[in-house]
């Protein structure tokens, strides 16, 4: 029987049995748009309908707390985390061998492997569950991370999170600064950071600020 609650179309599949279909989505945005604020309210209004969701989330991302997706507003929610090596497919299997899923969410998606996006997308293929991935576009150099293009390709359902630029521009790029709030152009891609650490810009004064061409 299909789970009620969920708009998703089913197919007959050769088994004589009914296949729920799902799909993988992406939202992606630039630094501090609000991602993890809608990733919550999402889930939330999945729970609120007595449905279950199982929340993820990159292992090194600690600012709201070991374990837990936090928004800049406040609100904080317990999450299982990954780490590069793992298998997020059979671990999505093996919850939901106790446990009837009605959507993944996945938060810092930027930091998966593009292994663990093609892990994702089996869930959404293989066991019918829908997977909403919230992430960074870019890095501060102005470069895809490769979770996020891996994402780009595979993803069902493309969403830009918006947000603005000083100038009142939609921001697309970010900036990362140093302690004296200087402008940084070389450096490792992963550096986790919140509004001390970076700064979200339109393309044309994200050039200015870092100098590019």
């Amino acid at each position: 029987m299909a789970r009620p609650g969920l708009p998703l179309l089913r197919e007959l599949c050769g088994w004589g049995t009914w296949l729920r279909m799902a799909k993988l989505y992406f939202n992606y945005s630039t630094m501090n748009a609000g991602k993890s604020t809608l990733l919550l309210q999402a889930a939330h209004n999945y729970e609120e309908r007595g449905m279950s969701v199982y929340r993820m989330t990159a292992a090194f991302d600690d600012r709201a707390g070991q374990g837990k997706i936090g928004s800049r507003i406040g609100f904080a929610r317990e999450a299982d985390t990954f780490l590069p090596d793992d298998n997020l497919f059979a671990r999505i299997e093996d919850v939901m061998t106790d446990t009837e899923l009605s959507c993944i969410f996945v938060d810092e998606a930027q930091f998966l492997t593009p292994d663990q996006v093609w892990q994702l997308a089996r869930v959404a293929d293989d066991l019918g569950v829908p997977v909403m991935a919230y992430g960074l576009r870019v890095d501060f150099q102005g470069q895809l991370f490769p979770g996020s293009a891996t994402l780009l390709a595979l993803a069902d359902s493309l969403r830009e999170v918006r947000t603005i630029c000083h100038c009142g521009r939609k921001a697309t790029m970010v900036v990362r600064k140093d302690d004296q709030g200087n402008v940084l152009t070389e450096g490792a891609q992963v550096q986790i950071g919140g509004n001390e650490t970076y700064v979200s810009l339109c393309r044309k004064h994200w050039r200015q600020e870092t100098g590019a061409q």
